[in-house]
Parts: structure tokens; sequence; C-alpha cells
């Protein structure tokens, strides 16, 4: 079997991540192909000897690399086209039906019930999704949370199948070494207690919630900005004008795999070095940010995780929902600070979404989709 992956762009982010992670596991022959904006990601595959082209879309209005595209699919003779993200899933729909490839799964990670990839949901972009859905076989969503707003919009439930997203605890996993490392790359006290967020630097994800929380709290508290994106500036304006810019820090794009190239810390090193995740957004897909933590045996507080929606309480004992602004944000990490470190067990919560389950799962997916065969209805 041989997969051709369709992504907009493999610069850092959650699905791209993901993306990399999954060929890991899969047990058949993948390429890769990004529309635009080959990245950290993109070198990451590469190293991981996946074949990896950039189409070098110019734009939307592009419409020249649709027929490119469509070229690339005939030429590499795939049983199968796997598309990721909105751009990716609207023309990798139609090029491979251009290009005679009927078996088209897509992958739907960024699904809000206001937003898709940060963009504010319009009639345009829904009917150009709808009219594209329909020209593959399956819609992939990562929770059950992205398939009730699939189902919502008109896409039938036979063609929608729940995959949630997997995740590498292993390599997630506290290190008392790597701490202190970090910590000291960071230049931050060892007796600091370290609040983090991860994620895009995006007026989505709410990190300025973080901002004004940490003005709510003692000195002895940093906060780590992990992500790069557009806010970066206002985050840093807003913490300026609450005299507490030298309590932050902001990595960056951090690698999900140590990088021999770089000396920046990788994710999962830099997880051990915190003391608390934060993850303010209003709207997730997933919350993939929030599992990694709690595989670092971290205690998180969130607004929304669809990850943990579906799970009882216990799966995840030191995860807590915070429903509020930077004030009850506040209340509980003042809480969490006077209770002192816990130890970092890892909750079931992790153990419920291994990569290597979700990589059996699709591949399940890709063999009823080549046999010609219907999907079972997805349960609700």
């Amino acid at each position: 079997m041989r997969v051709l992956h369709i992504i907009t762009g493999l610069e850092a982010g959650g699905a791209e991540q993901q993306l990399r992670l999954l060929l890991r596991h899969l047990p058949t022959r993948c390429d890769v192909l990004t529309l635009t904006r080959p990245g950290q990601v993109a070198d990451g595959l590469v190293a991981d000897g996946v074949r990896v082209t950039d189409l070098g879309m110019g734009g939307n209005r592009d419409v020249a690399a649709l027929f490119r595209l469509a070229g690339h699919i005939r030429a590499g003779r795939y049983d199968l086209v796997h598309t990721h993200l909105y751009r990716a899933c609207v023309y990798g729909r139609i090029a491979a039906r251009l290009a005679g490839v009927r078996a088209v799964v897509a992958t739907e990670h960024s699904l809000g019930a206001r937003q898709l990839e940060g963009r504010t949901l319009n009639a345009g972009i829904r009917a150009l999704y709808l009219a594209t859905e329909r020209l593959g076989r399956v819609t992939v969503a990562v929770s059950p949370t992205v398939a009730g707003l699939l189902r919502g919009w008109g896409v039938p439930d036979r063609r929608v199948r729940i995959v949630p997203n997997g995740i590498d605890a292993c390599r997630f996993r506290f290190d008392e070494v790597r701490r202190k490392e970090v910590r000291a790359f960071y230049a931050l006290p060892e007796d600091a207690y370290v609040v983090g967020c991860v994620g895009r630097l995006v007026p989505t994800k709410r990190f300025e919630v973080a901002v004004r929380a940490l003005a709510l709290l003692p000195a002895d508290v940093r906060l780590l900005l992990i992500g790069a994106g557009p806010q970066e500036r206002t985050l840093l304006r807003v913490a300026r004008e609450l005299e507490i810019a030298d309590r932050i820090l902001l990595t960056g794009e951090l690698p999900y795999v140590p990088d021999p190239r770089h000396a920046t810390p990788d994710l999962p090193a830099v997880l051990s070095a915190l003391d608390v995740l934060v993850a303010p957004a209003l709207e997730e897909t997933f919350g993939l940010a929030v599992l990694e933590a709690l595989a670092a045996g971290l205690p998180v507080l969130y607004t929304c995780a669809p990850a943990l929606a579906d799970l009882p309480p216990e799966a995840a004992p030191r995860a807590r929902q915070v429903i509020g602004e930077a004030e009850a944000y506040a209340r509980e990490l003042l809480r969490l600070h006077a209770a002192g470190p816990g130890e970092r067990d890892v909750p079931d919560a992790v153990r419920h979404y291994s990569i290597e389950h979700t990589a059996r799962q699709l591949m399940d997916v890709y063999t009823t989709v080549l046999s010609g065969h219907d999907l079972e209805v997805s349960s609700r």
C-alpha cells in the first residue's frame, strides 16, 4: 500500500507533529507533500527517512498548483491519499479525483464550533468544505466533539470515523536530570514555580489569560510560553504594562525530539522543567498539549480539552477545568503553588491515547476504504 499524505504546511503545530509521530507507527509506505511552508516538521520527517515534497503553492488562487498536485499523485501511483488541514483537504480531494484516485481519507484536526484553524467560520468556508468532502470516502475526526460538529454540518454518519490523536507517552516521561538542564539553559531558578503554556501564539489560545494571571501570583512564579506566532508582541506588551516582563520567557517553537543541529531543548524536556500547564483556550478540537503535560506527570488547568471530556474524572485526577478569566486561573495556581509538588504519576487518560492504538485504528480505515466497503457508522 502506497499512501500520500497532503498537508497545508509543515511548520511546528499540533497537526503537523501528530502526522510525524503517526508515520513512525504506520506499517505502510508513506510520502508527504506540503502545499507550502516546509519547516521544522519537514526537516524532522526527512530525518526519519520520509520523502517530503514542497508543492510551492502561491496562495488560494494558485489554480496551477491543483494540476501540479494531481500530476504528483498520478506519477506516484498512490493507492490512497490522506489529507490534513483545511486547504490541503480542499485541494487534495479535488486533485486526487483528477488523478483517478478515489480512495481518499481526510483527517479533521482543527474544526471548532466558531472557528476553523483559527479563522472565523463563514458560509463560504462551510460550502467549499462540504462540496469537496463528497469527493473523499471518509473524514476522520480526532474527537467525538469534532465528529458531532461534522454531523451538524451535514456530513453523513457513514462518512465520519473517530480516530483520536495519539501520544508517545514514554517520550514525555518526567526526568529530573532534564528538569535541571532545562532550567539551567533558560536561567530559571531551581526553586522557581514554573507555569507553562504550549501552542501557537494566536488569540484563540488565550495565552493572555496566563500572562494576566501571572501578575496576581507571587514573585517566585515564572511563565514559559512555548511556541511562536503573531501574538508574540501583544503578549510581551501586556507583560510590560503589568511590569512582569522579567518573569516571562518565550521559548519559540520547540522540536518534539532532540535536534543535534541546535542547542534548544526539545518539548518533552521542557515539560519536565514545568510545575503546571495552563491551557485557557475556549475551543479545542482535541487538547494534545494537555495530554502531553499529563504524560509528564504535570497538574493541568484547562478550559477546553475534548480528549478528557468523554473520560471519567478519575482518568486524569490532576487535571482541573477552569471556567473564567485571569482571576480564576490565578486562584487555581495559588492553590497548586501552596500544595507543593506532587508525585509525577502518569494518569490512565494518557494510556487511553497511545499512538500505537491510533495507528492500528487508522490502518483499519485505510483497509476498509481500499476494499470499497462502507465504514461502520462511528459511535456517537
